[in-house]
Parts: structure tokens; sequence; C-alpha cells
């Protein structure tokens, strides 16, 4: 079976549903000064692409990165979904391949402008950016957890779920307390998350950064991070009696 760009992005289009895809648009915020201003998307569900995935298992890298760059929304997604299943497969033990892990990371960062909503983000970020960077420098993720990218800095917190799932926050404490600040929701929500992440791990680190920081932070992020807390501690921190 020929499994190029132009054959998945046929038969993606072929999945299409109008009405599937208004919705969509109205779910990601593609209203001119939203976020997702000006998106396309096709009405597919995630279920349908990862068959599709499954269906189109030996793409090549340079197609991907060709579907990543597509207009429409699925068409990125399918890319990354894809991009991630050849990254475990390049990461497993019998057939660790570094080569093709730095080839699929360099791709990613690469088009990282299309990877531009926080669906996107989250379903790559942490499964390539993440264990690329192991054993590696972290530096990459404080840069971009600086930048004015919107994106750059929701892949920079979210990347760091690899981490914490590996019981290490260093990392993730530090781009949290760098992002701390941050106007945008979607990043407010991104932090907040990762600590609620750290603290069904470790309570007590998650409560160390809070008694330092929740005074100040957003209160989307405080919400976030608390939302597991028994009701009396969160009414605690949300009161400031803390």
């Amino acid at each position: 079976m020929v499994m190029n760009a132009d054959v998945i992005l046929t038969s993606l289009i072929n999945l299409s549903d109008h009405q599937k895809a208004q919705q969509a648009m109205r779910f990601f915020k593609t209203a001119k000064g939203e976020y997702g201003e000006g998106d396309k998307f096709l009405g597919i569900s995630m279920p349908i692409l990862r068959q599709q995935v499954k269906h189109f298992n030996a793409v090549s890298l340079d197609d991907l990165c060709c579907l990543l760059a597509n207009s429409y929304h699925e068409v990125r997604m399918f890319a990354l979904l894809a991009m991630v299943q050849q990254f475990k497969r390049a990461s497993g033990k019998r057939h660790f391949n570094q080569q093709q892990r730095q080839a699929i990371y360099s791709a990613y960062m690469q088009y990282c402008d299309h990877i531009n909503n926080w669906d996107l983000v989250d379903c790559s970020a942490y499964w390539i950016v993440g264990p690329y960077l192991q054993d590696s420098d972290c530096q990459p993720l404080l840069y971009w957890a600086k930048t004015g990218h919107l994106w750059q800095r929701r892949i920079a917190m979210v990347s760091c779920y690899h981490f914490i799932r590996q019981g290490q926050f260093t990392i993730a404490l530090e781009i949290c307390e760098l992002l701390l600040h941050d106007k945008h929701d979607l990043i407010q929500k991104a932090v907040g998350w990762m600590l609620r992440e750290i603290g069904n791990r470790d309570r007590q680190t998650e409560i160390e950064f809070l008694n330092n920081h929740y005074q100040s932070m957003p209160r989307t992020m405080l919400r976030y991070a608390i939302e597991k807390f028994d009701e009396d501690l969160r009414q605690g921190y949300l009161k400031g009696t803390i």
C-alpha cells in the first residue's frame, strides 16, 4: 500500500463531517481574536484519527512533516500522533534508535509553529520532547518557557509531565515558577495541571510550592492545582487563610 502525504490527506478529507467541523471550530476558539483564530477543521474524531494512524503505520518522517504543515487541524493531529508512535518505537529497548529519535524531535521543533492548539501540544509534547531531553540538557524547556510564543510556553510546561511521571519534579517546578504570572489562561491551566500531577505523586512538594506562591498566582492556576485537595484545604487556599 502506498503511504504518502497525498494519499493520507485524501483519506482524511474523505472522512470529513461538516457539522462536527463547525462544532470543533467553536470548541477550539477559532473566531477572530481567539487563540485558535483561523484554524480549519474536517470534523474527524480522535478515535477515528487513531484508527487512521494504525492503518497508515509506515509513513516517512518527511511525509509527516508535510502533513504537520497542513492547514487542517486533524491532519496536523494525525501527523503528531504518528510521530509519537514512531518515537515510541525508536525508544524501545530492543530497537532503540537515537538517530530516529533525534530526527523526530528536530522535526517537531522545526514545525512547532504548526503545533498551535492545546490538544496538539498535549497529545505530543510529553511523549516526544520530554523523553528526548531526559538524559540531556533541559535548557531548551527553560528557553521556551520564557518566549512570547504561547504554544512554545505550553510545550515547555506540558513536556515536564514526562519527568513528573518519573518522579522528577525539579525542572517542572522551575518552569512553573517561570510561568507563575503568565497572563494566558491556557498557560495558567497547564501550570496548575502540572502542579496537580506533582501533588498526585508527592503532596508535600506541591504544598510547599503553593505555600510560597499561591497568594500571587492567578486564580485559574490555583484552582487547577488544588482540584484534588480535600474541601477544607481547598477553601483555605481559595480564601487565603493557609
